[in-house]
Order: C-alpha cells, then sequence, then structure tokens
C-alpha cells in the first residue's frame, strides 16, 4: 500500500462492527474509528473499543479511538404515523408541550425554544431540508409559515439560521459519555457545538475529573464559534470541520472558504484539524464516489487537513470498505500536488521552544539534504507534533515506548507510529534499536540517510534537543 500522510476516520456502526469488516477496514487504511455516542450504549461502545484494539494488536497497526459526543442536537419529537408532508405556505406549530405529533404540530425536546425565538426567525429542519418563518410565539407554541416543505419524520433536528441558539454545549447526557469514553481509554473525544473557549475547558476538566488524558477536539458547527475561533483552538487539542450543521447556520455557500480558513487557522496554532462531513455522501449506496466528491477529499488533504472522517459511508452504508479504499487512492493522488508553505513560514519566525526548534533543524535538513526519513524518539508524542506541523516532504516515524502516544499520533498528518523498547538500554544501544525498527517495518534500507530526533539524557523526562544523521548500517553520525 502507497504511504498516505493524511489520515481516516471512519465511522463504526452496524455496517462495520462485525470482526472481518472491521479488519478488513483497518488493512486498507483506517487510522482512527469514531464512536458516535449519539446512538448506542455505555457497553456497546467500550465493547466496539475493545474489539477495535485487539484487531489492530493481531494486524500490528496502531488505531485510535474517537468518541463523539452528542452535544444539545435541538430536535423535534415524534409523529403518530412517523412522518407528514409539509408543503410551501402551510402553517405549522413546534409545540414544546406535544406528546405525538400531526400534520398540524409536533414536540420539542429543547423546551425553551419558544423563549429563544421571535417573529421573522428561520428555523431550518432536518439540515436544512425543509425552512420554517416564525410567524408568532404564543405560551409553549411557536407558529411557522412553511418556506419549503418535504417530508418530516422523527428526531429531525432543527438550526435557527445565523444561529444564538443559547443550549449548553455539554448536557447531562454528554457528561455521563465522557465517564465512558474515559472508561475505554478514548484518544480523543469531540465537543460538538462549542460556542466558546470556556465550552472546551469545562471538557477537559471533566475528561481530567474523570481521570482520564484523552485529547479534546472541538467540533466546529455553530455560527457563534466562528467569531470566537482563535479562541476555542487555543483551547483545543485539535478542531473539526464540521460542515453539516455550520451550513446549516451559516449558509452553504460559506462553508469552503471557511474550511480553509479553519484549517489555515489550525496549522499555524499546531493544532490538529479533522475535516468531515459528506466527504464520500452518495457512496453510502454507491460502490464509487462522485467525481465532486473525489474533489472535495482531494481540496481538503490540498488545504493541509490532517484527517478526513467518514460518517454514514462507514457506519450505515452498502460499501464501508469501497468507501476506505477511495479515499486512500484519493488522498494518495492529492498528496502528489500538494506545495505547503507553512514550513516557510515557520522559518521566519523566532523559535521559542527547543523541540520546535530542532523540529524546525530537522524539516530543513531533509529538504536539503537525501534523506529517506525523520525518526523521532518520542515518550509523549510532542515532538512528532512538531515535526508534523511543519510540513516533511519525508515520512516521520515515531518510536515511542507509551502506547497511548502511538494511539495518539494515528491522527497527526505525515506521522507512522511504532512501538520501541527502551528498557534500561543505554544511548547508543538504543539508538541501534531505532534503527532495527526502522529496518523491521521496511522504512529504511541499508545506506539511506535518516534523521534522527531526541532528548538527552535519553530516558528522562523533557524535550527533544538533539538531531543526528547517521546512515543506516553503518551505526555512526554522518561525518
Amino acid at each position: 500500500m502507497a504511504l498516505r500522510k493524511t489520515k481516516i476516520v471512519a465511522t463504526l456502526g452496524p455496517s462495520s462492527t462485525s470482526e472481518e469488516m472491521l479488519a478488513r477496514m483497518i488493512t486498507a487504511g483506517v487510522n482512527v474509528v469514531r464512536l458516535n455516542f449519539s446512538h448506542g450504549t455505555a457497553e456497546a461502545h467500550i465493547q466496539r473499543a475493545e474489539t477495535v484494539r485487539n484487531i489492530a494488536a493481531k494486524l500490528g497497526r496502531p488505531v485510535g479511538v474517537l468518541c463523539d459526543l452528542q452535544g444539545p442536537k435541538i430536535r423535534i419529537g415524534k409523529f403518530e404515523q412517523g412522518k407528514i408532508s409539509l408543503k410551501t405556505g402551510d402553517i405549522f406549530v413546534l409545540d414544546a408541550d406535544c406528546e405525538l405529533g400531526d400534520q398540524y404540530r409536533v414536540g420539542l425536546d429543547y423546551k425553551t425554544l419558544p423563549q429563544e425565538v421571535s417573529e421573522g426567525a428561520i428555523l431550518l429542519l432536518d439540515d436544512g431540508r425543509i425552512t420554517m418563518q416564525v410567524d408568532r410565539v404564543k405560551g409553549h407554541q411557536i407558529h411557522c409559515v412553511v418556506l419549503n416543505g418535504g417530508v418530516l419524520s422523527n428526531n429531525k433536528g432543527i438550526n435557527r439560521q445565523g444561529g444564538g441558539l443559547s443550549a449548553d454545549a455539554l448536557t447531562r447526557k454528554d457528561r455521563e459519555d465522557i465517564k465512558t469514553a474515559v472508561a475505554l481509554e478514548a484518544d480523543y473525544i469531540a465537543i460538538s457545538f462549542p460556542k466558546s473557549a470556556s465550552d472546551v475547558e469545562l471538557a477537559r476538566a471533566l475528561v481530567k475529573e474523570a481521570g482520564g488524558s484523552a485529547s479534546v477536539i472541538a467540533k466546529i458547527e455553530r455560527a457563534e464559534a466562528i467569531s470566537e475561533l482563535e479562541a476555542i483552538i487555543e483551547a483545543s487539542d485539535a478542531i473539526m470541520v464540521a460542515r453539516g450543521d455550520l451550513g446549516v447556520e451559516v449558509g452553504d455557500a460559506a462553508v469552503p472558504g471557511l474550511q480553509k480558513r479553519m484549517i489555515r487557522m489550525a496549522r499555524a496554532h499546531n493544532k490538529l484539524v479533522i475535516t468531515a462531513t459528506q466527504m464520500m455522501e452518495s457512496m453510502i449506496s454507491s460502490p464509487i464516489p462522485t467525481r465532486a466528491e473525489v474533489s472535495d477529499v482531494a481540496n481538503a488533504v490540498l488545504d493541509g487537513t490532517d484527517a478526513v472522517m467518514l460518517s454514514a459511508e462507514t457506519a450505515s452504508g452498502q460499501y464501508p470498505l469501497e468507501t476506505v479504499e477511495a479515499v486512500h487512492r484519493v488522498v494518495v493522488e492529492a498528496e502528489k500536488e500538494y506545495f505547503s508553505e507553512h514550513h516557510a513560514q515557520k522559518l521566519g519566525q523566532v523559535l521559542v521552544k527547543t523541540d520546535e526548534a530542532v523540529a524546525a533543524a530537522a524539516i530543513y535538513t531533509a529538504k536539503h539534504l537525501k534523506v529517506k526519513a525523520i525518526a523521532a524518539l518520542t515518550q509523549s508524542g510532542n515532538a512528532a507534533q512538531w515535526l508534523s506541523r511543519a510540513d516533511a516532504e519525508v515520512p516521520i516515524y515515531a518510536l515511542s515506548p507509551d502506547k497511548f502516544a502511538r494511539r495518539k499520533l494515528t491522527l497527526h498528518r505525515g506521522v507512522y507510529p511504532y512501538p520501541i523498547d527502551q528498557g534500561n538500554k543505554n544511548k547508543d544501544e538504543i539508538l541501534q534499536e531505532m534503527e532495527q525498527v526502522l529496518l523491521q517495518q521496511n522504512a529504511v534500507v541499508a545506506g539511506d540517510l535518516v534523521l534522527l530526533t531526541f532528548g538527552e539524557p535519553i530516558g528522562s523526562p523533557g524535550g527533544t534537543n538533539t538531531l543526528k544523521i547517521i546512515k543506516i548500517g553503518e551505526n555512526r553520525p554522518v561525518a
């Protein structure tokens, strides 16, 4: 399989829970699995995470686990007949006290919505497929005029055009789900609908309180989050360009530009970024993608995203394996055309951290010397993250004795984590071990030049402070 820098996140669901399918998808290139906490029980999620890790161990491939919290998704209730059909001009009531809906009204799971909207507000239901304008609010009822009709079924989501609904980012369910995510040793926890940095900070505090160390991902899907974007990025370990709800709130035409801005800002702040939603939507029911979808995935790669995420395509679609294979092919081709100005920009900055300076030196050396790879000996994974942010043109092999660090690095663009046994070895023995790991993984052959980064004294906590150039097979520095 061709080496691919951009990572693939695949959502698990009915189409992808069998051990056979999981093994095939991981072999085809899945780097991180997403557990969608909008569906399923805590026990089911814990079992899926365990199954994934057992299969990954058998295959000798590190796979990260991302737990995606449901968040305050504002939804309508259920209909007596399951669904209705609305026409333009119909009068329809969103009623916070309604139990079962009919042709004229439906209930709300967000009981305070009548207090948060007023005459003239535009409400978008079912990801914007149906739009209504508020005519008047009377007590617990929102009387609307249908602007664009269609079939409306149970539990569809509601957004307000332009955003502004005040639901807290972390619901009671989310707080319990964080405990579940910590129990299954999640590598990443994604927070849905954060409005500000404080939402992310609260999530991080709850993870820590539960005894976890998962990295926190902020899903950018509210209009309000755009004005707070830099602060949210600073508070997060990663962001997700969640184009579904975001597109409903800000308008679909604004999303491509926002996607590029978010990826650019995340990289500038040395944070990870995932591009998500409808990447290969047609492959839910088709074995091949549309040309537009191919271009969409390729453009995310060219923008510099760390990962692309598949949702229903692998969770409930008919072709989960084919979808992963298609994304892999597209990404590999797109990366041939990738050009980054990020490293040049970094060289113009004053660096204040030693490990970042070593990473910059390694990238500069790799660009001007014919090296085959960069190998970073890292305990926490930070050294590999700096290298990833600087856009190395050669593979970055992160060698770590810590399985948690290796699993987190599965999301970093251009980084390939491998285990290393440091034991009680001295520096020379560990450097020789690094060389052996690279040879065993067929990452290098005798005679290749490789850059090694590590911290001295080796085995002591602290950042990377050393860069060494070696020729494989000679076990000595290059003169």
